[in-house]
């Protein structure tokens, strides 16, 4: 019997990861739907959008991280995990859909940090439910797939707002509105489609003994990630760069397009990219593809510094982040299950998304406003630097 649910769990394809791995695609094409036109809409309430959209960016990361590590830690306490994972994909979906209630900038802040509370609350019990239904031999390629399913949803989701924007010619609410269709979609395929077996009785650990049963080389390996996070700001930042840069020569609704398009090709690359990373990351040297990674991304933020920007320029740019990002997620999940052991799993997946999410509040907050006081420039070579740093710690890190 123990033979044969080994068998079971080394075919790492099975139907927990392809409804993991559906759930991540619904969800992705219904928030990245609203991703895709934020800026716009922001733009439509005469805000100063560099700076509001750092804000929100950063607000929500922030505070999705916190959600993270709380309940990263309850997971690990829980025989049963999977109903945690179903209330967080329902709230993320509310949460996106209600921004088609703003009128003010600081309605579409506290909307999307709602949407993010709850994706804060989902992603390490889905990343622990994951890492439970295969072998640690084949973790890269169960993560790895499970980023290149959410990131098809990021290449139906922005072509799906071109769609109701410019052919049906939907108003942003009612767009909106629409994301709640695949968002309930991924909770129902959570709760129906993955299978959890019930865990045996856990014992009651303290969030501090549980913290501290994280092995050394795990924290170790987050002081790189943390100081890349640093840097690491949110993507809808390529998508505005590209509208001011490209709206001169042809004009705001064709900049928005082109910008649109451009994103697509980015997470056309992202889903490419990211099963080949989990696969590579179960046959080469992990740290040294996660560096190279690193290395990536400083690449594009040295090109945004000191290339002129143009169409071609920004086509490059948006394909290294694509590239980078999948190599980035597919890798640092990989890495922390493998390094902690399974019974932390929800606190492991919980603290590295914490470090992620700490990460992300003050690349997308510092990038907004050296942006908006300075200019893109200076704020694309601030991260440079924090991705050349992180890059030299884990190629360095043992």
């Amino acid at each position: 019997m123990n033979d044969e649910r080994k068998n079971d769990r080394a075919r790492w394809l099975n139907r927990t990861v392809l409804g993991i791995g559906l759930a991540s695609l619904l969800s992705d094409w219904s928030h990245e739907i609203a991703t895709t036109i934020i800026p716009a809409f922001l733009a439509t309430m005469g805000a100063a959008a560099a700076a509001w959209l750092g804000l929100i960016e950063g607000v929500s990361d922030g505070l999705s991280s916190f959600a993270k590590m709380g309940s990263g830690y309850y997971t690990d306490q829980m025989r049963r995990r999977k109903p945690i994972a179903v209330l967080g994909y329902v709230v993320t979906a509310a949460g996106t859909a209600a921004i088609g209630l703003s009128t003010q900038a600081w309605h579409v802040l506290t909307f999307r940090a709602t949407a993010w509370l709850g994706r804060g609350v989902r992603t390490p019990v889905r990343k622990a439910l994951l890492a439970a239904a295969v072998t640690p031999e084949t973790y890269g390629r169960a993560f790895g797939f499970e980023r290149m399913m959410d990131t098809l949803g990021a290449i139906v989701g922005p072509a799906t707002a071109t769609l109701l924007l410019m052919t049906f010619q939907l108003p942003y609410p009612t767009v909106f509105w629409l994301t709640i269709i695949p968002g309930l979609a991924a909770a129902g395929v959570i709760a129906f489609v993955v299978q959890e077996k019930e865990r045996a009785h856990v014992p009651y650990i303290s969030f501090g003994e549980r913290l501290n049963a994280l092995p050394k080389s795990f924290r170790h390996f987050l002081v790189g990630v943390g100081l890349f996070g640093a840097g690491d700001f949110a993507h809808s930042m390529l998508i505005l760069l590209a509208v001011q840069t490209l709206t001169p020569e042809h004009g705001a609704g064709r900049a928005a397009a082109i910008a649109t398009a451009l994103y697509v090709l980015h997470n056309i690359f992202y889903a490419s990219f990211s099963f080949f990373a989990g696969w590579l990351a179960d046959h080469v040297n992990k740290r040294a593809l996660l560096a190279g990674g690193y290395a990536l991304a400083a690449m594009m933020g040295l090109v945004l510094v000191f290339v002129p920007l143009n169409l071609p320029t920004l086509a490059v740019v948006f394909v290294i982040g694509g590239i980078y990002v999948a190599i980035e997620e597919a890798l640092e999940d990989s890495l922390t299950a493998e390094l902690v052991t399974q019974e932390h799993h929800g606190m492991g997946f919980g603290v590295l998304a914490t470090v992620n999410g700490v990460g992300d509040f003050l690349s997308s907050l510092i990038v907004g406003v050296l942006w908006s006081a300075i200019g893109p420039e200076a704020a694309f070579a601030y991260s440079s630097v924090l991705f050349v740093t992180g890059a030299a710690v884990i190629w360095f890190w043992k």
